[in-house]
């Protein structure tokens, strides 16, 4: 019996990989391999690491599979995979190419796709405003080579997602939550975000205006083919998957026929799912489910959130993220207006508070690998400077 394998170096056509060609395959050199995956996808490590804990407090159990949003999971695949297609045709080339001709300087080109993510999760909903917006982002800076700007871009599309959401009941999903369980007025409800709304659009334009107006130049402006056809296939896929986030469409049944039509029209679009940030929301379900589960936590809430619901609904979002924050805080105050800015004020700060931060960080760590850490430095400052102003604000008015 043979102690370990070889590696054929026709496997893999990383050059770069741990193995080298005659390499033996033995404990050591997978425990090298795991490692250096965990480093890669440090997020999910994290996640799961947190996950295993919270595990020890609530053993698996049959109320498990109630923590798996299966239509969020549905529709982030399905808009990842059309997402896929629609690059694959050159759609963004296209779209960013009219963006550097109409808006000529680096600063009018943040501006506008950081507006066009503020107003798409108004419409969308923040998770799929990113999945839609981030793409552009990063087609028009690449194709500027001004790829040192993506960080500060993507940043600020994350805040325009997260607080762009805020002024619509549909917006952010917290909030459809909320305004679904305490039975909100409409009118109440936007007179409870507009100051929070309205400061952060404001907050958002003096962010953008620092940035410098560089001209905008495309590099290797290739001539692409438009497909036509397919551009309108991929449209009502991308549509249907939004349809599936209103409920119009089946989750079930839309992520078939998408699946099936995208196999049929594009296998890659599906292979490279980014499945990694699909198996991230799915630990952090089980986290955010435990956590609400375990007394002591329960408790902690029970006892603090009267005495600030505003303060303590922001801090738990840094936590347990904003959408697990507002089911599980509902459950203990029926001070819904200070409560609606919190899960959403609370959606900026660390990295989980939102799992729209999740796919930014994804998305931006797909392209630059190698600056992973000071994207979390300039992410945490100008996101916990967003969080401290709009709490005070929020506080004061109230």
């Amino acid at each position: 019996m043979k102690d370990h394998i070889y590696i054929n170096p026709e496997l893999s056509a990383d050059s770069s990989s741990t193995l080298t060609t005659g390499q033996k395959f033995g404990p050591g050199n997978f425990l090298t391999i795991f490692w250096k995956h965990c480093k890669s996808q440090m997020v999910l490590t994290i996640a799961v690491i947190a996950m295993l804990v919270t595990c020890c407090f609530i053993p698996p159990d049959k109320q498990y599979i109630g923590y798996f949003n299966m239509r969020t999971l549905a529709t982030l695949f399905c808009t990842l995979a059309v997402v896929n297609a629609f690059a694959h045709i050159h759609i963004f080339e296209f779209i960013s190419k009219a963006i550097v001709i109409k808006l000529h300087n680096l600063r009018n080109a943040t501006i506008g796709l950081v507006l066009i993510t503020y107003v798409g999760s108004m419409l969308l909903a923040n998770d799929m405003a990113l999945l839609t917006f981030l793409p552009l982002g990063y087609f028009v800076l690449s194709k500027t080579e001004n790829k040192q700007a993506m960080a500060f871009t993507f940043i600020m599309q994350n805040i325009a997602a997260n607080l762009g959401g805020m002024i619509t009941p549909f917006g952010n999903p917290q909030n459809l939550y909320l305004y679904s369980y305490f039975k909100i007025n409409t009118g109440e409800f936007m007179k409870i975000m507009f100051p929070s709304f309205f400061a952060a659009t404001i907050m958002i334009l003096v962010c953008c205006l620092l940035v410098k107006p560089t001209p905008l130049t495309l590099k290797n402006d290739e001539a692409y083919t438009f497909n036509i056809k397919r551009m309108i296939i991929y449209s009502i896929l991308f549509v249907a998957s939004i349809l599936i986030v209103f409920r119009v469409v089946p989750y079930t049944w839309g992520t078939v026929a998408i699946t099936i039509a995208l196999i049929l029209l594009d296998k890659e679009s599906i292979k490279e799912v980014n499945y990694p940030l699909l198996a991230t929301f799915c630990v952090f379900f089980v986290f955010s489910g435990n956590m609400a589960r375990i007394p002591a936590v329960s408790n902690f809430f029970e006892f603090l959130l009267p005495k600030n619901t505003l303060l303590f609904g922001i801090l738990s979002c840094q936590f347990i993220s904003n959408v697990p924050s507002a089911v599980l805080l509902s459950h203990f105050t029926n001070n819904y207006a200070s409560l609606l800015p919190a899960v959403n004020i609370g959606g900026c700060g660390t990295l989980i508070a939102s799992l729209a931060s999740l796919i930014t960080f994804s998305e931006f760590k797909k392209h630059n690998p190698e600056k992973s850490k000071s994207y979390i430095v300039l992410f945490s400052v100008i996101n916990f400077s967003f969080v401290i102003v709009l709490y005070l604000l929020q506080y004061f008015i109230a």
